[in-house]
């Protein structure tokens, strides 16, 4: 590697008392994150929007391709549409398309077919995934690990959403080609996550539920 198109790291060390501290202060606010159904219409300012997709633009990806186009959408008419064809599908899915297995997980956290976060939270962030790229030769072809890309950016936004005291929810109507068309994408780009966004309703509640613990989730192979 002759360090043409590299950059020097931009990294200091930090001591291990200060990034113990730091590890459980990140820890403690992710704990923190909760993800609600029950959204304000409060107004929330474009620029604050435009610093979580930057966020979410950090991401790590492959071949560093940046495989997404994210979506922010503040117009009531357009998250009505936005909301009645989700709803649409989601019905669909709550009465005949959901398996059992799939039902029985969800009863506990209170969800239905009805989509009110679609138009009370003051936006609402589609996240595209981009399946194809342009090449410079004229000729498309493919992105790579762009679900997996997606999904980190997705985690760097929800992060950065918590944590400038905004709340958010991650959904996932099924099918979401509807989303595409209504939002005017082109046919190589496919939704992935819907993210309304905005402050919690007064009296907003979430499901009574645990983390698992680390011995639950973590596996060391040490020397």
């Amino acid at each position: 590697m002759d360090g043409k198109g590299f950059v020097a790291l931009e990294w200091s060390e930090t001591s291990e008392g200060d990034m113990l501290n730091i590890a459980k202060l990140a820890y403690h606010e992710n704990k923190a994150r909760r993800t609600t159904r029950h959204f304000s219409s409060k107004s929330v300012d474009r620029s604050l929007i435009e610093w979580g997709i930057l966020s979410g633009g950090t991401a790590p990806n492959g071949a560093h391709l940046q495989p997404w186009t994210w979506v922010a959408v503040s117009n009531q008419e357009l998250k009505q549409k936005i909301r009645n064809a989700a709803e649409e599908e989601e019905r669909a899915t709550y009465e005949r398309r959901m398996p059992e297995a799939w039902a029985e997980v969800l009863a506990p956290l209170g969800t239905d077919a009805v989509k009110a976060h679609l138009t009370d939270a003051p936006w609402v962030v589609v996240l595209f995934k981009q399946k194809k790229r342009m090449r410079e030769n004229g000729e498309w072809g493919p992105t790579y690990y762009a679900t997996e890309s997606c999904g980190i950016a997705a985690g760097l936004f929800i992060n950065a959403i918590h944590r400038m005291g905004l709340v958010t929810l991650t959904h996932t109507p099924s099918p979401m080609r509807f989303l595409g068309e209504l939002l005017g994408r082109p046919a190589h780009e496919e939704a992935m996550l819907v993210m309304p966004v905005g402050y919690p309703a007064d009296g907003a509640r979430v499901p009574d539920i645990h983390r698992k613990s680390l011995d639950e989730i973590a596996v060391f192979v040490e020397e």
